[in-house]
């Protein structure tokens, strides 16, 4: 059984998250503060976090920088902050997803089980003989999920590499946000389009000599980006 924990401090609604999940099979704990949260993600084996935003002790963006610094594990976030600016520091921080309340249990639910469904189908992979992408400098492992520019490995998030792996093995193919939202991210992408540009952001910063002139992954203003070859 999947293990999900929700780092919530509003009793009542991690209760109804947790009912609700528990209806769909999957195994949950709660905890109410951002520092026991942070604890019992980095000790115990959790399949996937839903972070609240604002907690006491600490909050949920440095939770979440916390958590990725050490596992890969799908993360949820969620708040009642609507601002994009709360979401685009979220996502760079390394957080999967983004949710605004009020939001629907069964909306959650959905999510919860698309990322992990994705994760799952990714991490079953590493049975297989390893699948290579190489191309100008850049070295993919699929299997291994592992990356090198130019001989040097570097650390990608879990979406990170899900969307430099899809663009790499379609290139000169122009893919709007839309497309790549629904891709990586097996959802609609109204209302998250910041999603792909924060995640595209990274990756330019991880892979590209210079990020104000791109090399691999080019924007094709009003349309999307394609990775060139």
């Amino acid at each position: 059984m999947s293990r999900i924990l929700i780092i919530e401090d509003e009793e009542s609604i991690a209760d109804l998250e947790k009912d609700y999940l528990e209806l769909s099979d999957f195994q949950v704990q709660i905890e109410n503060s951002g520092d026991r949260g942070l604890s019992a993600a980095l000790a115990e084996d959790f399949d996937l976090v839903i972070l609240d935003l604002m907690l006491p002790g600490m909050d949920g963006f440095e939770v979440c920088r916390k958590i990725r610094e050490k596992k890969d594990i799908p993360i949820l976030m969620v708040s009642a902050k609507k601002d994009d600016i709360d979401k685009i520091r979220g996502l760079g921080l390394g957080a999967d997803d983004y949710m605004t309340k009020p939001f629907s249990p069964s909306e959650l639910v959905a999510r919860v089980k698309a990322h992990m469904s994705r994760y799952d189908r990714l991490v079953g992979s590493a049975q297989k003989t390893n699948d290579v992408v190489e191309i100008r400098g850049i070295k993919i492992d699929k299997t291994a999920r592992r990356v090198w520019i130019d001989g040097e490995e570097k650390t990608f998030t879990t979406k990170e590499f899900d969307l430099l792996t899809f663009l790499a093995e379609n290139p000169n193919h122009v893919y709007t946000k839309e497309e790549l939202f629904r891709e990586i991210w097996d959802m609609d992408s109204i209302g998250d389009i910041a999603t792909v540009t924060v995640h595209i952001k990274k990756i330019r910063e991880k892979i590209e000599f210079d990020t104000s002139k791109p090399q691999y992954i080019e924007t094709i203003w009003g349309v999307g980006y394609r990775f060139k070859v």
